[in-house]
């Protein structure tokens, strides 16, 4: 068969022509990924990031933990909150590269302020400058899926985290060694850290624009020649029609009708309650260390370290997941109640010891079991949307667990809620996780309960009467007479 469009010569083969010309677009994307990855690589080099909370507590700025617990960090979910959106437009709407320069900027302003602010105000306006770089991190993570063809997005998008996850790996490794070894104060560690943000700052400004993004810009790519979207290699009839006619209410709509997904509603709902939860015990644990461990002996604080190993089990046990074969539709939900159950005694054990070494220990495996269910999610939600719909559901997934995150900061941490200590907010996490544990193995016990009830009551074959038993005997003697040779 000969695909419509195409014309073939019966009578004289057409002589090969020259090979086509590669697309420009696409023609140093090796240079370019490399680039992009070094960058990824530079910007995750702050070794200060660690040792932020007890540089604030230090008699270098001489804040109070209270002031560190329920005035200045609840800044982060707030203002998080608020740029989240505007963000994820603008990067897309920019394509990418103005918004990795913003973020790289905004490393530079934060530390900055960590350096010579001396207020409480300062230090708020810092986190809200930490909050812009977390907010663009989809533009470094999105950024790669423009400079190659859709058939190597998932190694390249491997490529480009793994970047990211070895810088984080080195600069918790490298303010570690500072530190403990080499006796290096935190003022110090920090301004290290600044150098480092300003060269990724220069990187960021040689970053190739792309001609086209995901959402904003397909027509002008297409204009241009850049190469067609993968929705459009997957839905033919979409890319035919105008880019005005995918407005966001139609992609809600879309949005709306995949939501009948027994297993989309599932790992979005882990992914925002588990991911509210993750980043409030991520943001606080530091000022938890300070209250396990409180010292004026920088050397003995190893944060770094806590940190550096997290961040390897968090690699390994997020490669595991990919090997992990069973019945999802079956045993997810059983999976996320012993993870959760995991993670609730962690948190437990977080709050309830006084030794440090086992408040790392905690935090640690706490960060492994996390990781080890995000590629699983991703997967399991990704698996049936095209690239444009995975995207908004991962939006509005990471918008909605941020506002859950921003209603028990204010509840919880901040001085205008309940303003607790950091202990008690702890505990707090560990019912809270203890709850989602119940939730999810009623829901677990309900499903394998209903699969084996279905089991039982489907229709078993029916019996033969002897008459019929008898007059099956001389086809099975046949069968087995022509299995027999075969095998010979």
């Amino acid at each position: 068969m000969v695909p419509s469009g195409q014309v073939v010569e019966k009578e004289e083969p057409a002589e090969p022509g020259p090979d086509p010309e590669p697309d420009p677009e696409l023609k140093s994307w090796r240079c370019l990924v490399f680039y992009l990855c070094f960058y990824g690589f530079m910007a995750q080099l702050r070794p200060g990031e660690s040792f932020i909370t007890p540089y604030l507590l230090s008699p270098d700025k001489n804040f109070t933990r209270e002031q560190v617990t329920n005035e200045i960090t609840p800044v982060l979910s707030y203002s998080y909150l608020a740029v989240l959106v505007p963000m994820f437009l603008l990067t897309d709407y920019l394509r990418y590269t103005p918004v990795l320069v913003l973020q790289s900027a905004s490393f530079v302003a934060a530390w900055l302020l960590l350096l010579l602010g001396r207020s409480v105000l300062h230090m708020q306006l810092m986190e809200l400058c930490y909050s812009v770089t977390m907010a663009a991190r989809i533009a470094y993570s999105s950024y790669i899926f423009s400079l190659v063809r859709p058939a190597r997005y998932q190694r390249m998008a491997g490529y480009s985290r793994s970047a990211a996850l070895l810088g984080v790996f080195t600069s918790s490794v490298l303010g570690q060694l500072l530190v403990s070894a080499a006796g290096v104060p935190f003022s110090t560690l920090n301004l290290v850290s600044l150098g480092l943000l300003c060269c990724s700052l220069l990187l960021a400004l040689f970053l190739r624009r792309p001609r086209r993004s995901l959402f904003f810009n397909r027509d002008a790519a297409a204009r241009r020649g850049a190469a067609a979207s993968e929705l459009a290699r997957m839905n033919p009839a979409a890319a035919r029609g105008a880019w005005r006619d995918w407005t966001p209410a139609r992609m809600l709509r879309e949005l709306g009708a995949t939501a009948h997904s027994p297993q989309l509603r599932l790992w979005s709902l882990w992914w925002v309650f588990n991911s509210a939860a993750y980043y409030l015990i991520v943001y606080y644990v530091h000022i938890l260390w300070n209250v396990v461990h409180p010292t004026a002996d920088s050397a003995s604080v190893y944060n770094g370290g806590a940190d550096a190993a997290s961040t390897l089990l968090g690699a390994i046990t997020s490669f595991s997941a990919g090997f992990v074969k069973i019945r999802w539709a079956l045993w997810a939900k059983l999976v996320i109640a012993g993870v959760t159950a995991a993670q609730a005694a962690l948190v437990f054990l977080m709050y309830s010891t006084s030794n440090i070494w086992l408040c790392y220990l905690a935090f640690v495996l706490f960060r492994g079991a996390y990781q080890f269910l995000v590629p699983i999610a991703t997967f399991q939600i990704a698996s049936s949307l095209s690239k444009e719909l995975c995207a908004l559901v991962f939006g509005v997934n990471t918008f909605l667990a941020t506002v859950l995150k921003t209603i028990i900061t204010l509840i919880v941490s901040d001085k205008r809620g309940l303003g607790l200590p950091v202990h008690s907010q702890f505990f707090i996490y560990f019912v809270y996780f203890l709850v989602l544990f119940g939730v999810y193995l009623l829901g677990a016990l309900v499903v394998v309960l209903r699969h084996f009830r279905d089991g039982r009551r489907a229709p078993q074959p029916p019996a033969l009467s002897p008459a019929e038993e008898k007059a099956m005997q001389p086809l099975a003697t046949l069968e087995q007479s022509l299995q027999r040779e075969a095998k010979a």
